[in-house]
């Protein structure tokens, strides 16, 4: 009996070593491949860093790095269709706000590039959830929005805007345990943040500049048809607003309501 119980465990920890050693050789070709295909693209050659990119992708469909390079592959070649693909598969399977980050901010400026401005905005946004601070990522979510409304389709805009604020001050809401008293709040913070948004409107021409890093591993904006007198407008419009938020949560403390204030890998 006890050598049947040895020759079991025997068998599962070579079973385990073998699977173990069969994935640190997978992962290291994974790198391997993944290293040659980056110096390719840098290098200019295309259609090896796309050969590469795909290899890798067939091997490890949930590898969200290899997506997301490939979809900047794609950007860089003027092949904009093909890099909007990738990046939404790249965030399908994306585990760390990081890396939702540069993947939403990316494919945002892939659908500037396609004149879909509406996707631009919701890009930028989903980008801005999984880092709120990126101050180049909120440059372009406004100019993304100042071209929707010159497109004149920006019907819904606002009212989705309001949304996803009643839903984060919900949520804090929650968070801080004071069920009796959300929905009077939660009332009372959508009309507030209604006459934000009609104030922040009222604003977007008055301002002073607020300068934006370029950061080398995010593709840059896409100002065009902006001068920079409506850029700078455009970034204290949101500043405006935030503070407004932020001055509005502020004296609600104070009243004793409970309530919470190409990117390369």
């Amino acid at each position: 009996m006890n050598k049947l119980v040895f020759f079991t465990t025997l068998l599962i920890t070579s079973f385990v070593f073998s699977q173990t050693k069969e994935e640190k050789a997978r992962a290291m070709e994974t790198q391997e491949l993944l290293s040659k295909a980056n110096s390719n693209l840098k290098e200019g050659n295309f259609p090896e860093a796309e050969a590469g990119y795909r290899k890798i992708i067939a091997n490890e469909p949930k590898n969200a790095t290899a997506k997301y390079n490939l979809g900047n592959a794609y950007y860089k070649n003027k092949k904009n269709r093909e890099a909007i693909q990738r990046y939404i598969q790249a965030a399908e399977v994306a585990t760390t706000k990081p890396e939702k980050h540069k993947i939403y901010h990316n494919l945002g400026n892939s659908l500037m590039n396609d004149k879909n401005y509406r996707g631009a905005v919701e890009a930028y946004k989903n980008a801005l959830r999984n880092n709120p601070t990126d101050d180049e990522t909120r440059y372009n979510l406004a100019l993304a929005k100042k071209m929707l409304e010159e497109q004149g389709d920006d019907g819904g805009e606002d009212e989705e805007d309001k949304k996803d604020q009643d839903q984060e001050q919900q949520e804090d809401q929650e968070d801080e345990g004071d069920g009796d008293s959300e929905d009077k709040d939660q009332d009372q913070d959508k009309g507030d943040e209604g006459e934000e948004d009609k104030d922040s409107k009222e604003n977007e021409d008055n301002g002073d500049t607020k300068e934006n890093q370029n950061k080398p591993e995010q593709q840059q904006p896409v100002p065009g048809q902006l001068s920079p007198q409506q850029i700078q407008s455009l970034l204290e419009a949101m500043n405006n607003e935030e503070r407004k938020v932020q001055d509005k949560i502020n004296a609600e403390k104070q009243k004793g309501v409970i309530t919470k204030p190409e990117k390369d890998w």
